[in-house]
């Protein structure tokens, strides 16, 4: 494929100066005062309940895979009194609040799904849907026993470390105030919605909903894909064209009168693929340490570092493979940083004019096919694969407004104006996404107060600082479950959980053992940890050169803090064989132990 280099990065140049806009993540609405409304849970009502006033070994916030995995891990190591504290209405997370139509997950489901071999469970396809993801999180919620002490429709408001009796109070929003030996927070890096700030959004007189609480009782149809039934007659507008969007387009496109898909930046749609799972084959794999063995190979697929085979062999992986080919035809004197740059970007150039060359194939009307696609590297946004949603806009009622990089101007009582013209609607759906640029605590809801009145705001205020991204020094006895500053794993997060899960549990189990009331890295471990990670290239993701989006803090310089936002210089890969040797060695460098206030 011959490929004019300079001519691509001119384009994307262009594409990007277009989108860039001064006000960043402001750009977007909060769901508090009048937006309330939309976080109203759609599938489960409120049950009352007492306030709990009791103590428990370990609380954990959130019931998503994070605190899944976690309570899994901890209860294999014979912890038993383990409290999850979610804010929906059972287990699930982002699977339990996403059941918008055709929602799947688009990492393949054997390596995306936690704890599969533990609980026996084979996927039904290489890309499961959402129903079976939910029922997966209950699914280990029940083998685990989980369910007995969790505290649903509850959100965390405070967390502060009581120095004198060495455990932590947590405050809710249903008037908990129990105390924990433990805490540990996975609230994900996607469950706060935020809808665009539209002027005239206030305005619009028919039916509105987000995409995370969707509403079936105005569509007609079910989480389990049963048709729209009462869209028939409805003219439909849904703003946003990401991940959310790939996947229920097509949905809509079937089920609306008319279909308006309100376009500000086309994603990268590439082949998905999916397909059943045999259940012989799935036989032939699913031997003891399978999904191990699965998570590993994909991940050393996915971010480059050596393998011998590719069990997943998705989108994920190709852009990959392609890189490694480039690679091995150099000589070893030319194994440069920059030869190995140049070599990524031409696999990217290559890919990417194959994803658009995919567009005119499919999509029927060629001006249609022209704004569908997408100008910038694959990884400035989140990849998409679906095998629908580009034949979406070859049904008659189906219609792409595409903004031009602008964005919806306004929104009236009647329906939306993009360049002067007004679309009149019944319903606007905002596939609007989540935040993800904003502060941690912002996200989570509350500020934790650790030693000497600390606040984690207060530490953070330059950027996050932890140890091996899961322990932070003036938090005793505290534990986060994400990515950053661990592997930083973006194309499979529940790898990176797995593997924080495992490591808090080791590090309970050794405190509880020994009869240590505390525990908490050192400064110096986190300091030296902090300025490993400076040691590397920075960031992978979210070049100021990309196109905007949450990626790279819709285009805006995030300032000295995003330096912090890394991963293990070396690679995921690496970070992984790291902390599993630290978890191995039993000899928990970089934590200081203690048997409570006296031992300081």
């Amino acid at each position: 494929m011959t490929v004019d280099k300079e001519a691509l990065r001119r384009k994307y140049r262009e594409e990007r100066d277009k989108r860039l806009r001064p006000d960043g993540n402001d750009q977007y609405l909060r769901l508090t005062g009048r937006f309330a409304h939309y976080l109203d849970d759609p599938y489960t009502p409120v049950m009352e309940r007492a306030p709990k006033t009791d103590h428990v070994t370990v609380a954990f916030v959130g019931g998503g895979f994070a605190g899944l995995v976690t309570g899994a891990r901890l209860r294999e190591a014979g912890v038993e009194d383990v409290r999850i504290v979610e804010k929906g209405g059972d287990f699930g997370g982002t699977w339990y609040w996403n059941r918008y139509p055709g929602a799947q997950c688009d990492t393949a489901s054997f390596v995306y799904m936690p704890l599969l071999e533990e609980t026996g469970h084979m996927p039904t396809e290489k890309y499961a849907h959402a129903p079976e993801i939910l029922e997966h999180c209950r699914r280990i919620g029940k083998h685990y026993g989980l369910y007995d002490n969790a505290l649903f429709h509850t959100e965390v408001t405070d967390l502060t470390w009581d120095e004198t009796r060495s455990r932590w109070l947590i405050r809710t929003n249903r008037g908990d105030a129990f105390t924990a030996q433990f805490v540990a927070m996975g609230i994900g890096p996607l469950h706060v919605p935020k809808l665009p700030g539209i002027p005239g959004i206030d305005d619009f007189r028919g039916h509105a909903f987000h995409t995370s609480r969707w509403d079936y009782a105005y569509t007609g149809g079910d989480p389990s894909g049963a048709p729209m039934d009462r869209l028939a007659d409805k003219r439909v507008a849904i703003i946003g064209t990401g991940a959310t969007a790939v996947q229920c387009v097509p949905h809509l496109a079937r089920a609306c009168r008319e279909l308006y898909v309100f376009q500000r930046t086309p994603s990268s749609v590439d082949v998905r693929d999916n397909r059943p799972t045999d259940p012989g084959w799935f036989a032939t794999i699913a031997t003891p340490g399978w999904q191990q063995r699965w998570l590993e190979n994909f991940t050393a697929n996915q971010t480059g570092a050596p393998a011998e085979e590719d069990l997943v062999m998705d989108g994920w992986t190709d852009l990959s493979r392609r890189f490694r080919a480039k690679i091995e035809h150099l000589r070893p004197e030319e194994l440069t940083q920059e030869n190995m740059l140049a070599a990524f970007e031409d696999s990217d150039f290559e890919k990417m004019e194959e994803i658009r060359a995919r567009v005119d194939a499919v999509v029927e009307d060629p001006e249609t096919a022209h704004a569908l696609k997408a100008w910038y590297r694959q990884l400035c946004k989140r990849p998409c694969f679906h095998d629908e949603y580009l034949q979406a806009f070859n049904e008659p009622g189906t219609r792409l407004v595409d903004t031009g990089g602008k964005g919806v101007e306004r929104i009236t009582g009647k329906g939306v104006v993009v360049a002067g013209r007004e679309y009149e609607v019944d319903c606007v759906i905002y596939a609007s996404g989540f935040e993800v640029g904003t502060d941690y605590t912002r996200r989570a809801g509350y500020d934790l107060t650790g030693r000497g009145g600390l606040r984690l705001s207060e530490h953070w205020a330059e950027g996050m600082r932890t140890l091996h991204g899961v322990h932070v020094h003036g938090f005793p006895n505290a534990f986060l479950v994400q990515p950053t500053q661990g592997a930083n794993l973006i194309s499979n997060i529940p790898h990176n959980l797995t593997e924080a899960g495992r490591t808090i549990a080791v590090t309970v189990r050794h405190a509880l053992d020994h009869g240590y009331a505390e525990v908490e890295p050192t400064k110096e471990a986190e300091d030296g940890w902090v300025e490993f990670l400076l040691s590397g290239t920075g960031r992978l993701l979210g070049s100021q050169e990309c196109t905007p989006g949450y990626y790279n803090n819709e285009g805006q310089d995030p300032g000295p803090k995003s330096w912090l936002g890394v991963g293990h210089p070396h690679g995921a890969m690496a970070y992984f064989a790291f902390i599993d040797g630290w978890r191995e060695s039993g000899t928990f460098d970089g934590l200081d132990f203690r048997h409570g206030g006296q031992d300081r």
